[in-house]
């Protein structure tokens, strides 16, 4: 097969998914054209900006959404936009043609005829339905063109949602759809997977069946849909919009609209009367009440009387409003000091409560139906685990699931509530195969129907897992950290505390990690698998040093931080970070000091300390000192400083890895940014070692950072009197504005200064010392404990 390079993708269609799913291509540095129809009213007219208004609006009101579907505003200008009259020609110079017209086979056909007229040979060509049939939009068309087609269902939004569903036809050719799964994980950062063509492909299928079992449960078992989105959240892996609020963000009409075409098209599914619509989801849909779209749906938001919001939910019995219940089960009482889900599933099952039997009720049924969807929607289990991770956001798929729970423990329950299992895994127990997948020698294998044992998961093999090797390689370990070797002597350190917060034993962790690897390896990489790569420092513990008045502990603590942050930046071995989802405070001064970042595309990174009361204390002012006074040149060093000086005063937290960039929290050649998330480990340990090989030398402690001194001071100053005046921000905060400019500009020094490394980290901990004395500062770090909320801006 012949490289094949994509360098431009055509983007039939700019509706919801059109327009991101263009954005995402030139996320990824693909030159993109983005094409629709010519409105009515111009169909006459030869003005392009009114033949283009379509297409146009779609695209802005994509780009105002919020979470934006493109990683930085500049990569707009590599999507170029045209109508489907005047511009169809322009796909001869097109590498991929993804058609996301209306779910209408007629006009997809249509598309599909006038594509064939201009599109060159072996250009792929793909469509991104969500339920038509792959086979019957091929009437017509050339071989050329049959060999080059399949589907690729994207999910909504494109740039967030992981999964992409390939659904070849029967003419596809083996080549491209090995080309499609591979680009789709390494270039989009897809989790791809290969579906026979039908109904609703693997994800919805399944997806769906579970809502609409669930829409009949809440009914039979009397349960509000609070009490649902409580069991069905976070507690079991899920997303925390849970159930019914997902129903409100998705939109009802599409859910109902799935679930009747699988009612009508899945007349031998065994759960076919489950996917009749309950009579108060087709009142809700009746009355418009479809969800976000329509202003209210299970939830509503109102004011009340004194002006402020209040969200009510649906009585799903009177179909009438009222406020928020809370949800109390006993069971989820139990749980709620067990971190590790699996361990926290067993107990949620064996619940003697509503919330056991609602479990148990839930997961069995799921069980049931799983098992007798293999060999229908797809040959290989591991496919239906990884389509709903992917695109419903479960922490673990229904194999994973009733791996944890037992195959052989829970078919004997199932039975006894009329739910049947499939023969294929009593065939699988009964072959001394006691699991759905088991981990062997540092490979991940899955059981093979059509074999009857064990198959090496595709893809997997070259691809390094934590998951897959934290048992055996691990060398080092204690409460909030972990110590792996990936081989070839890098070391892997990993957090594992709530949020992978920052506090004393993952600090232990790191100086042990760089301890290892001085003396026996040639690296280290600072990578976890967790939701977050780090939500900063442990705030608990800084608050009760604060409020016990323990200045000398805490004056300790701060230390040891900046001095681990140091070692970071200054140890033997080459140090690289790793990054994904949020990176703030503390994580974003542990990303600061690496010898290079391999952040995820999706890295929300920020010095958010402002927020607290405080100034970023683990080095993160120094550094941004520092980055600053590279940048001085004479006569623009003011505006250099204010830039630096903003970024940490209002807390901005960077939207993608690229933003991150923009703001200054990476460095432009020297970290960079990988889309997929599946191999980003692999390529920061490769990073690492690479750094290691070419001849690692061991830096030298700065001792020429230039600080501006009352240069710089009296413009901080002004500023944040300026603001105060202005009522934008309180006293304190003009505290935090006026400490953070002494420590950023070195002091009053008269003239500006030469000075080194040390100078700065002993101002900067002695102001953010300083800082929690105040009351005000006490009184945020309470609040934000008492919250529970992450410090985001």
């Amino acid at each position: 097969m012949k490289n094949r390079v994509i360098k431009k993708v055509a983007v039939l269609g700019s509706g919801v998914m059109g327009s991101r799913i263009a954005c995402h291509f030139a996320n990824i540095g693909v030159e993109v054209l983005l094409l629709d129809i010519v409105p009515k009213q111009a169909a006459e007219s030869a003005d392009p900006a009114a033949r283009n208004k379509i297409v146009n609006d779609a695209l802005q009101f994509a780009l105002k959404s919020n979470p934006s579907p493109i990683y930085s505003k500049k990569f707009v200008n590599r999507i170029t936009t045209g109508n489907l009259d005047d511009d169809l020609p322009k796909i001869a110079d097109c590498d991929w043609v993804i058609e996301v017209v209306i779910e209408r086979l007629d006009i997809k056909q249509q598309v599909f005829a006038n594509v064939e007229k201009y599109r060159k040979p072996g250009t792929l060509i793909t469509t991104n339905t969500s339920g038509i049939p792959i086979h019957l939009m091929l009437d017509g068309r050339s071989e050329d063109f049959q060999a080059h087609f399949c589907g690729t269902h994207f999910f909504n939004p494109p740039r967030y949602l992981r999964l992409l569903e390939l659904i070849p036809s029967p003419k596809t050719s083996p080549d491209v759809m090995a080309f499609l799964e591979d680009y789709g994980q390494r270039y989009l950062g897809k989790t791809t997977v290969v579906c026979k063509d039908t109904p609703a492909f693997i994800a919805n299928r399944i997806g769906v069946y579970s809502i609409m079992a669930l829409f009949h449960n809440v009914k039979e078992m009397d349960l509000t849909i609070e009490e649902v989105d409580k069991l069905t959240g976070p507690v079991i892996g899920r997303m925390k919009s849970a159930t019914f609020r997902t129903c409100d963000v998705v939109g009802l009409d599409t859910l109902v609209h799935v679930a009747n075409g699988l009612k009508e098209n899945c007349k031998d599914d065994e759960a076919n009367a489950l996917f009749a619509i309950p009579d108060y989801v087709s009142k809700m849909v009746e009355n418009n009440w479809l969800g976000s779209k329509t202003k209210q749906g299970f939830y509503k938001k109102v004011k009340t009387g004194d002006g402020k919001s209040e969200i009510l939910s649906l009585d799903l019995d009177t179909l009438e409003y009222r406020s928020k219940k809370s949800a109390k089960f006993a069971t989820l009482e139990v749980t709620k000091t067990i971190d590790d889900l699996k361990e926290r599933t067993k107990v949620l099952v064996a619940g003697k409560d509503k919330a056991g039997e609602f479990y148990r009720k839930s997961f069995f049924g799921l069980f049931s139906y799983v098992s007798n969807r293999i060999p229908e929607i797809t040959d290989a289990l591991y496919k239906i685990d990884d389509a709903l991770n992917a695109g419903f956001g479960w922490a673990m798929g229904p194999f994973e699931t009733w791996d944890v729970l037992g195959a052989e423990q829970t078919i004997p329950m199932m039975e006894a509530m009329g739910l049947t299992v499939n023969a294929w895994v009593k065939d699988m127990l009964a072959a001394g195969c006691p699991t759905f997948y088991k981990i062997e020698n540092g490979v991940k294998y899955f059981y093979d129907i059509e074999s009857k044992g064990y198959q090496v998961i595709p893809g997997s093999e070259d691809v390094l897992s934590l998951e897959v090797i934290r048992d055996e390689k691990t060398i080092w370990k204690n409460s909030g950290a972990t110590i792996t070797d990936l081989g070839d002597g890098i070391l892997n350190l990993e957090f594992h505390t709530k949020m992978n917060t920052i506090g004393g034993e993952v600090i232990q962790g790191i100086n042990k990690a760089i301890d290892l690897a001085e003396a026996s390896y040639k690296g280290l990489v600072i990578y976890n698998d967790g939701d977050n790569f780090s939500a900063g420092a442990n705030v608990g513990m800084i608050f009760m040093m604060a409020v016990e008045q323990e200045y000398d502990e805490l004056d300790f603590a701060i230390r040891t931080f900046q001095n681990t942050m140091m070692r970071i930046r200054y140890s033997s071995i080459p140090v690289v970070v790793a990054t994904h989802n949020l990176a703030l405070g503390g994580g974003c001064e542990m990303s600061m000091h690496a010898d290079k970042v391999v952040a995820h595309a999706e890295t929300y990174m920020g010095l958010v300390e402002f927020g607290v009361g405080v100034i970023p204390g683990g080095g993160g002012t120094k550094e941004f000192a520092a980055r600053a006074s590279d940048e001085y040149e004479d006569g623009v060093r003011i505006n250099v400083l204010k830039k630096r000086f903003l970024t940490i005063g209002q807390a901005q937290v960077a939207t993608s890895a690229e933003e991150a960039f923009e703001l200054g929290y990476l460095r432009r050649g020297q970290d960079e940014w990988i889309v997929s998330r599946k191999h980003q480990l692999s390529y920061a340990k490769a990073a690492a070692l690479n750094l290691a090989n070419k001849g690692y030398s061991q830096p030298v402690p700065r001792t020429d950072i230039t600080v501006l001194g009352k240069e710089g001071l009296g413009i901080a100053y002004v500023g944040a009197d300026t603001m105060k005046a202005g009522h934008y921000i309180s006293e304190h905060d003009q505290l935090i504005s006026e400490k953070l400019g002494w420590v950023f500009c070195g002091g009053d020094l008269s003239t500006p200064t030469v000075v080194d490394e040390q100078y700065l980290l002993d101002m900067e901990r002695k102001t953010f010392l300083e800082l929690c004395t105040k009351r005000k500062t006490l009184e945020r770090l309470q609040s934000i404990i008492t919250s529970g909320k992450v410090l985001r801006n």
